[in-house]
C-alpha cells in the first residue's frame, strides 16, 4: 500500500505542471546516447507518447551523426570535419539524406507508433518546412592573418521556418518527428545542425519549452557543479570567463536565440538519464540547466 501511495504522490506532484503545460508545444532535440541505447530509445518513445496523451504537443527534432558516420565508413567515403561541421559534398549529402530522412527518422517514428503513439516523419523539404541557405564559414589564414571563407559543401543554416505543416499535424493529434534537412531556393538539399533546427522551430512555434538532450548533465561551473538556471543576460560573461566553453557554447547560444525568438524556457539536459524529459517537465526541481530571461 505504501508503494501505491508513493506513486499517487508522484502523480499529484506532476498535476500543477500538467495543468500549466496543457495544450503547449514542447520541442525536443533528440540525440546522443538516448538515440543509441535500446532501453533509452524505448523510454524516450513512451515519454513522448505520455506527453501527447496528457495534452502537451511534443515536436521531435533528431540528429544522427554517428549513424551517418557508420554508413559513410561502410561505403568507403571519407568523413572530414571543419570546426565541428561535417564537410558535405554531393556523395556525402546523398548519404546524409538517406540516413537522416530514411533510416533514423523512420526508426524513431516506428518506436513511437508501436508503443501506441501516432508519429509522422518529416524533413525540412516537406511542406516547405525549412527554407535554408548555404552556411558561410570563415577562418583566419595563419599566413596572412586575414579571414577566409571555407567551403564545407552542402551544409546549411535555417533561413525561415514554415510551421503550417507542424500545426496541421498537431491539430490531428500526430507527433511530428523532423530530420534536420533543409531546402534552398533552387531546390538544393542542405545538411543542418539539429540543435539549430530545433531552436528555430521552437521559436517559429512559440514553444513553451525547447529541450536539448545531450550526453552531459548540463552547464557546470568552474568547480564542476551543475548550474541549474542561467539568465540569457549572463551568457556572454560566462563564455568570456570560460565557464561555458567548447561544444557547450553553440548549445547555449542556441538556447539564447530560442528565448530571444519567444520560447519561454530552454533546457540542456542529460539524455542518458531515464525519463529525463519527464523529470524536467513534470517535477518541481527539474534536471539539467534551464536558460531563460529570468530578469526582464
Amino acid at each position: 500500500m505504501e508503494e501505491l501511495i508513493s506513486k499517487a504522490k508522484v502523480l499529484m506532484e506532476a498535476l500543477p505542471w500538467i495543468k500549466r503545460f496543457y495544450g503547449k508545444t514542447i520541442v525536443i532535440k533528440y540525440g546522443g546516447n538516448a538515440m543509441v541505447e535500446e532501453q533509452l530509445k524505448e523510454g524516450f518513445a513512451r515519454d513522448i507518447i505520455l506527453m501527447k496523451y496528457i495534452g502537451l504537443n511534443p515536436v521531435v527534432v533528431h540528429g544522427g551523426g554517428p549513424q551517418i558516420g557508420k554508413v559513410l565508413e561502410a561505403m568507403k567515403i571519407e568523413s572530414r570535419f571543419v570546426q565541428g561541421m561535417r564537410v558535405t559534398d554531393s556523395a556525402t549529402m546523398d548519404v546524409v539524406e538517406m540516413v537522416l530522412g530514411g533510416k533514423v527518422n523512420k526508426e524513431i517514428v516506428n518506436n513511437i507508433n508501436r508503443h501506441g503513439g501516432k508519429a509522422v516523419g518529416l524533413t525540412g523539404k516537406d511542406g516547405g518546412l525549412l527554407q535554408a541557405r548555404k552556411l558561410e564559414m570563415t577562418a583566419v589564414n595563419p599566413d596572412t592573418l586575414t579571414p577566409e571563407i571555407i567551403d564545407i559543401g552542402m551544409v546549411g543554416e535555417v533561413e525561415s521556418v514554415n510551421p503550417q505543416v507542424i500545426a496541421a499535424l498537431e491539430e490531428s493529434n500526430f507527433i511530428p518527428v523532423i530530420a534536420p534537412i533543409g531546402v534552398g531556393l533552387e531546390g538544393e538539399t542542405y545538411n543542418i545542425n539539429a540543435d539549430l533546427v530545433a531552436g528555430r522551430i521552437a521559436g517559429a512555434l512559440q514553444a513553451e519549452k525547447l529541450i536539448l538532450l545531450t550526453d552531459i548533465e548540463g552547464v557546470k561551473d568552474k568547480q564542476g557543479k551543475l548550474i541549474s538556471t542561467i539568465d540569457v543576460q549572463r551568457v556572454p560573461d560566462l563564455i568570456n570567463d570560460g565557464t561555458i566553453s567548447g561544444g557547450m557554447i553553440p548549445k547555449v547560444n542556441c538556447c539564447v536565440d530560442a528565448v530571444d525568438e519567444g520560447v519561454a524556457k530552454a533546457h540542456i539536459i542529460d539524455g542518458r538519464m531515464e525519463h529525463a524529459c519527464l523529470l524536467e517537465i513534470f517535477t518541481d526541481k527539474g534536471v539539467g540547466t534551464a536558460v531563460a530571461r529570468f530578469n526582464p
